[in-house]
């Protein structure tokens, strides 16, 4: 259970040394109870204190690391039911299945294929992150060739899958090296299978028929010493799967049941007869509340939609997209370059950097921190005025960077045009188009 503010007080130094960057102790621990502060920001507390704060502090949802390397990725570690509530923390893991009887030739161009998915929005690369070898029944020799040839030759990390104890110890041979879940233990294999991923230090999913009898499973395991567990309720019908992810992140946060505490794994290619439906079952788990989601097959028109439904989920409602203030240089301006300023919301600032490179037109811009807001709702908010606007420009060092004196505003700001004047003496400023999407047209009569 969370501890409160007064509770996490008692445990900190109470020294008021200012150095986590607030005045006191008390709002030091205010801070960490709500999750706006990091226990490692006070130099000073204990390493007893430490513990007890890290056991207390632990998620009711127990984080599982997957994989190594570029696309390692971590599920599970959630606090909260509703996103608008704090946040989601680690996106759902999505991933395609591939059967290990496939010809060498077809995974060689199956995986080309996989790794081209990626795709740049607001400065982040969105990508799948695993692949599941399914074993199909070829012998241990196959699932391990598979397995090695995915673990070796591409980024993706691995759910190795199968019932088959043998097939399983060849695939860890082969692939072990890049930390794969096992799929999966069940009633009759739970010794072997916890055994295998404890002896190997690797991520187990468990599989059963019912939430009860997954309960039962995961208290087994853990007993046995494993901690890194993937919850599979073995729903494969809509309704039901979809009750079951809504039980267990209850059973979890509300009625702080550990033994449900665990990230899921969903298999929405099992649950449809086309990619299209499996996307649409897909995009259900990603809001609600697939720690894995496991797709037959990649494909563009499907990957791409549910990346952005995961980046937009998975986005703190409270802290909103933001880069860096400063100045941006695009197209090798020069002196004689026009001067642009923005917002530092994300989505802005791609959306007119992108204009600006459409255009051709080489310029220099200059993004101010609006707390993340977009232009007009910052300028509504007092957090794009022209007092602010001025002083930024001239604390940016555009002024060394360019001869001439004119600075562009955005239209929506139009109204802040008398007061940056007022504040940088000599300069003109233009009030430039409403829409990002005229700058092209704009910049080239400049």
């Amino acid at each position: 259970m969370a501890l409160t503010g007064i509770q996490i007080f008692k445990l900190l130094p109470k020294t008021n040394c200012k150095e986590c960057g607030v005045p006191t102790c008390l709002a030091f621990a205010m801070n960490l109870a709500s999750g706006k502060a990091e226990l490692d920001a006070c130099p000073y507390v204990s390493d007893e204190a430490k513990e007890q704060l890290a056991e207390a502090s632990a998620p009711p949802i127990r984080p599982v690391a997957l994989g190594k390397g570029v696309r390692k990725t971590t599920t599970g570690g959630e606090t909260v039911l509703y996103r608008h509530e704090k946040t989601f923390f680690n996106p759902t893991v999505l991933a395609a299945t591939v059967s290990s009887d496939i010809d060498t030739a077809e995974l060689d161009k199956a995986l080309k294929v996989y790794n081209a998915f990626q795709y740049e929005r607001v400065g982040l690369n969105l990508r799948p992150e695993l692949l599941v070898v399914k074993d199909a029944g070829n012998g241990a020799d196959g699932f391990a060739a598979v397995a090695g040839k995915i673990a070796k030759e591409s980024e993706f990390n691995l759910v190795l899958m199968t019932q088959d104890l043998d097939v399983m110890k060849a695939g860890i041979e082969a692939a072990g090296f890049k930390r794969p879940l096992l799929y999966a233990a069940t009633a009759d294999n739970a010794d072997d299978m916890g055994a295998l991923a404890k002896d190997n230090d690797l991520p187990l999913a468990v599989k059963a028929d019912s939430v009860d009898a997954l309960q039962a499973l995961t208290e087994k395991l853990t007993g046995m010493g494993l901690k890194d567990l993937v919850l599979d309720p073995g729903s494969r019908e809509i309704k039901q799967a979809l009750e079951d992810q809504v039980a267990i992140r209850r059973a979890a946060l509300k009625a702080s049941n550990k033994a449900l505490g665990f990230p899921t794994i969903t298999f929405p290619c099992e649950m449809a007869s086309n990619l299209d439906m499996e996307t649409l079952i897909a995009s259900m788990f990603v809001a609600k509340y697939g720690g894995i989601v496991v797709m037959s097959d990649f494909a563009t028109e499907s990957l791409f939609p549910l990346l952005l439904e995961r980046l937009n989920i998975y986005t703190d409602p409270q802290r909103p997209m933001t880069v860096t203030e400063g100045i941006f240089e695009i197209g090798n301006p020069d002196e004689n370059s026009p001067v642009l300023v923005t917002t530092n919301f994300a989505l802005t600032y791609f959306i007119v950097s992108g204009e600006i490179e459409a255009s051709r037109v080489p310029a220099w811009l200059l993004v101010k921190d609006s707390e993340g807001l977009s232009v007009l709702t910052a300028w509504a908010a007092g957090k794009f005025g022209g007092d602010d606007v001025g002083m930024f420009v001239k604390k940016s060092g555009i002024m060394d960077k360019v001869k001439h004196n004119t600075l562009i505003i955005p239209g929506y700001a139009a109204a802040i045009a008398g007061d940056v004047e007022e504040e940088l003496p000599g300069w003109t400023i233009t009030v430039g188009p409403r829409e990002a999407a005229h700058l092209p047209a704009f910049l080239k009569t400049q």
